[in-house]
Formats: structure tokens, C-alpha cells, sequence
């Protein structure tokens, strides 16, 4: 169940439930017609909801946002910071996931772009307003950079060196074998230049992300099966194989800073929930490869062996910077001898994200597969393209 502790000046709502666009007021207090819908969810986080907002009081574009915060079943003052700030506030009695929060925050927006934050994040000024000039006709969302920010320490370090929340790029869309993507996720350990500059890219994060609400609805927008982990994924592709001829597009100036716990119990926790998020994702569309990691397999296959070749287990505790040479690279580049520890927490996530993968295939078991792409039909070509005037 839910509740809307305050319905949108001046909307009507249709028989499904959402708003069509009319004037509404924004957080400065003037009546415009939204050009940008921002959807926050939250859970228990009311300190970081209060910063989201205060961050979207500053945006060059302040008055034409129409800020939601879906409270998704807090029990602290989330819904009472959101009511201060003059935002629409969706309630959820219960904790529903970040997917059925989302949804509904999108029930009661009326612009024809709808970005998703979470109370983690803090957009800068010109976050809206990039977002908003990435859409051309072809385009049915844009996504911006996820920077890490946290208390200063090691995992800080570590986690703006392997971002979790960089965008897929395009080149997972050349092939779904399992061959094909093994050989990405090891040429990706050894890369050593990242892509910049506004360009097409397969998926991005939802907690810095928009899209084309014609286009969010006409794929019924997230499925709400998808807790936490691999939700945006299965949106992306979905509008990929509805609309193929529209674009995902990344625009680095639409910054967003996202503030990490800093620690490697939560880092970990992240990575086993994603696990199960790529399971349930693996269910759901059975020609995804299965995101399962290949070093913890490698160096468990040694550990096995050193009872055979006791070597081997010595060699067994290097073999983590061999396979992820990204932080021993760093270190003699900056002198930083600690992020030759790198590896070895890359090596737990992985381990982390298998397990919650192995949890995720038996847990969702059940799930029916969707139909094959090829039987996914896309919509009419008018509705392909032009959706925002």
C-alpha cells in the first residue's frame, strides 16, 4: 500500500493513476510546466534526502523541475524532510525496493523526462540541465558519472579507482556468448585508457539516470521483481530491443556525486547483492550470459592443486595481482603501496558476487523467462523517435 502525502497542484490523474502534464509548483515556489520529473527514492535516509534537495535547489534549472521523493517504508523522518523542502512525497507503507519506489514516484510525475537520484547522491548545479540538453530525437535516455565521495580513507581510494557504478559500454551489445564477454572482462583488468566525451553506451546506473517517460511506460517501466542490483540493466535492455533505433546516451558533464559508505563490509554487502541481481537478470532473460567471476575460481583451483604441488600455494597469493594488475599499475605510477592491496579486495568482491549469483539462481529459480528478443516487438517507427518535442 501506498499513500501521496501531497497530490500535484493542479493535475488531473487518469484511470491508470498518473499525472498528465499541467502546471505544478517547484521547490522555488513558482508554477511552471516541468521539463524534468526527478524521482528520489528512499530508505531511511533522511539526512541524505535532505542533501539531495538542497542540491536541487541550486540547479541552473531549478524551476523547471518537478521534484518526487517515494519514502519507501522509513521509519525515520525521510517523509517530514522531503514535506520541508516543498517536494512531492510518495509513501510506501513497507519497504518495497528501490524498482516499486521508482514506479511509483513516476505515477505521480508530469514532465516528459524522468530522472531517477537516490538519497545518496548530490547532483551538481548543472546536473538537470545537461541531462535535459542530451535528448535529440533519437535519444530515449541520457546518463551522467556517479563520482565517489565518502570519508577519506582506503576504500575511498579504492573505489574511485574501480568505480562500481561506471556505465556498460557499447561494446557488450557486439555479442551475449559467454566467450565473447570473458574476454572483455579480462581485457577490461588490463586496460589501462577509459572512454571520455558524450557518447552511446549499452546501460547506465539508475541513481544518475534519465529517460523518455513515452518510452519508460511503453516498457512498463521497472520491474519490480528487481529489489536492489541489475534493475537498471534490465530497463536498458528493454528499451534497447523496444526502441532500436533510439540511443542511450552518456553526457559527463550530468555529474553526480555519490556518497559511498566507505567500508568493506558495505563494499562487500554491494557485490553480493549484485550477484543476485545478475542472477535474477539471468533468469529473467536466459541469453544474458551468467555473470559469474573467473579468478576466485582460478585461485581456489591452486589452493586445491598446492595439497599436489605445494608451490602453488605461494604462487596462489600472488596470482590475484596477475589477474587484477590495475592497483600494482597504480602503485609504481603514484607510489602508492597500498593500492597494491587492491587486488585482493577486487578479489573479494568477486568471490562475494559469485556467491550472491549462486543464492540468486536457486532463489529465483522459478521465474519465468522472457520472450525472446526476437519476439519482443518494437514499437511503431513514429514512436520511435521524437517522443520529446
Amino acid at each position: 500500500m501506498q499513500y501521496m502525502d501531497r497530490a500535484l497542484p493542479g493535475s488531473s490523474m487518469s484511470q491508470c493513476g498518473r499525472a498528465v502534464q499541467s502546471p505544478t509548483q517547484t521547490l522555488d515556489g513558482h508554477l511552471v510546466s516541468p521539463r524534468l520529473s526527478v524521482v528520489i527514492c528512499s530508505l531511511n535516509g533522511a539526512a541524505g534526502v535532505d542533501r539531495c534537495l538542497r542540491a536541487l535547489a541550486r540547479q541552473t534549472i531549478c524551476s523547471c523541475l518537478e521534484i518526487i521523493v517515494c519514502d519507501d517504508g522509513s521509519t525515520d523522518e525521510t517523509s517530514k524532510v522531503a514535506h520541508a523542502h516543498g517536494a512531492i512525497v510518495v509513501r510506501h507503507a513497507t519497504n518495497r525496493g528501490v524498482s516499486a519506489a521508482r514506479n511509483s514516484g513516476v505515477n505521480v510525475a508530469s514532465a516528459r523526462i524522468l530522472a531517477f537520484l537516490d538519497d545518496d547522491c548530490e547532483p551538481e548545479e548543472q546536473w538537470a540541465e545537461q541531462l535535459v540538453a542530451g535528448y535529440d530525437k533519437h535519444v530515449v535516455g541520457v546518463g551522467g558519472p556517479l563520482i565517489v565521495s565518502g570519508r577519506a580513507g582506503f576504500m575511498l581510494g579504492y573505489l574511485a579507482r574501480h568505480n562500481p557504478l561506471q556505465p556498460q559500454e557499447l561494446d557488450l551489445a557486439k555479442s551475449d556468448r559467454v566467450a565473447y564477454r570473458l574476454c572483455l572482462y579480462l581485457k577490461r583488468q588490463w586496460k589501462t585508457t577509459t572512454l571520455s566525451g558524450r557518447r552511446n553506451v549499452f546501460s547506465f546506473a539508475s541513481a544518475n539516470m534519465s529517460v523518455r517517460r513515452e518510452a519508460f511506460l511503453a516498457v512498463g517501466g521497472l520491474d519490480e521483481r528487481f529489489y536492489f542490483g541489475a534493475e537498471d540493466d534490465d530497463l536498458c535492455r528493454r528499451l534497447r530491443l523496444t526502441f532500436p533505433s533510439g540511443h542511450l546516451v552518456f553526457v559527463p558533464e550530468a555529474k553526480v556525486k555519490h556518497h559511498f559508505k566507505s567500508s568493506l563490509r558495505d563494499t562487500l554487502r554491494r557485490s553480493r547483492a549484485y550477484g543476485r541481481g545478475a542472477a535474477r537478470l539471468y533468469r529473467k532473460w536466459p541469453s544474458v550470459p551468467p555473470v559469474f567471476f573467473p579468478g576466485p575460481i582460478v585461485i581456489l583451483a591452486m589452493l586445491l592443486l598446492s595439497a599436489y604441488i605445494p608451490s602453488l600455494a605461494v604462487a596462489s597469493l600472488a596470482m590475484p595481482i596477475l589477474i587484477y594488475p590495475y592497483g600494482a599499475r597504480y602503485a609504481i605510477a603514484n607510489r602508492s603501496a597500498l593500492s597494491l592491496l587492491d587486488a585482493y579486495v577486487q578479489l573479494a568482491q568477486d568471490v562475494c558476487g559469485d556467491i550472491g549469483f549462486i543464492e540468486g539462481l536457486w532463489r529465483f529459480r522459478g521465474l519465468v523467462p522472457e520472450a525472446a528478443p526476437e519476439t519482443v516487438h518494437a514499437a511503431e517507427p513514429g514512436k520511435q523517435t521524437g517522443l520529446v518535442s
